[in-house]
């Protein structure tokens, strides 16, 4: 098989959608990934001042356990895009009151960050050698062309965006009904062309969670751990330390709270899927955040403070 003669679609920039752009562009094929958004991943936030903030919001870390990804992961060290995270993870029990130390009873796998963001793997990924990457362009419609044997891309504005031989989706979201509620118009890839893919995607759960950034003026020395899950909440899930990480800012402490999908569920039913309005996060972002100081944990005031909807 000439597989330079192969162009090969890839759609999302997450870490899943960047691993097999990369894996596809070493092996000689011409891949080009879509993102929707304006970048691979990662944050930033201006405060009033004009002061620029950097949070990971998403998925705070990751951990390995096939050797297959081990090898890979090595690879990012050796270019300085990942480094292990070193900080103690424990929990905070709202019905005892107390912390427990998880590492010690559970043991645990090295957690790795992207350096200095969580976003650098994709970043570095999506601008390898043979990968064309092109950002704040969505899909509209994926319509297989049954006698020329190819896929064909429209944009969520009508542009043709080509044809190519094969299709990745690592976004859900092109075959979700989370699109229609969204947007109002139907997913991307019409389901009945993959019926046995989409029963699978179908099946596969969509947790919503909102995040909190905050970020403080100074350390919140009376938190015994960096990363902290939580038990009894109905409100908060994870909470850790983003600045700890290695090689990130420290000109303030940034913290970041993950709700519960019970509590999200819970705001979605009140206002739907579409955009959360300004009122709706700043809801949520005082609600995560009392819910934190009710701890009775010592948490001041942060002094900057937003939320998103996963």
């Amino acid at each position: 098989m000439n597989t330079a003669a192969f162009k090969v679609a890839v759609v999302g920039g997450g870490i899943s959608g960047a691993v097999c752009a990369s894996t596809l562009a070493r092996n000689g094929v011409s891949v080009i990934l879509f993102e929707s958004a304006r970048g691979p991943g990662g944050r930033r936030e201006k405060t009033e001042d004009g002061k620029e903030l950097s949070f990971d919001h998403g998925a705070p870390f990751f951990s390995v356990s096939k050797p297959e990804v081990q090898s890979i992961v090595q690879e990012w060290e050796s270019k300085g895009l990942v480094a292990e995270w070193k900080e103690e993870f424990g929990s905070f029990d709202f019905h005892t009151r107390k912390f427990n130390n998880i590492e010690q009873q559970v043991g645990f796998s090295k957690r790795f960050v992207g350096v200095p963001g969580m976003n650098s793997i994709c970043k570095a990924l999506c601008n390898e050698s043979g990968v064309e990457s092109k950002f704040r362009v969505g899909i509209g419609k994926a319509e297989w062309l049954d006698d020329e044997k190819l896929w064909s891309l429209t944009g969520v504005d009508g542009q043709n965006l080509g044809q190519f031989k094969g299709l990745v989706a690592s976004d859900k979201n092109i075959v979700s009904s989370r699109v229609t509620e969204v947007t109002g118009q139907p997913p991307p890839l019409d389901f009945s062309l993959v019926p046995e893919l989409s029963a699978k995607l179908q099946n596969l759960p969509v947790q919503p969670c909102f995040a909190v950034m905050l970020a403080f003026a100074e350390p919140l020395s009376s938190i015994p751990f960096k990363g902290l899950s939580f038990e009894n909440s109905k409100v908060l899930s994870w909470a850790y330390c983003d600045s700890c990480k290695p090689n990130r800012e420290t000109t303030s402490e940034r913290w970041v709270l993950h709700s519960t999908t019970e509590y999200a569920e819970g705001i979605i039913s009140q206002t739907g899927m579409k955009k959360p309005s300004d009122a709706t996060l700043n809801k949520v972002a005082e609600q995560l955040l009392q819910e934190f100081q009710s701890t009775r944990i010592h948490i001041p005031e942060p002094f900057f403070k937003r939320a998103h909807r996963w």
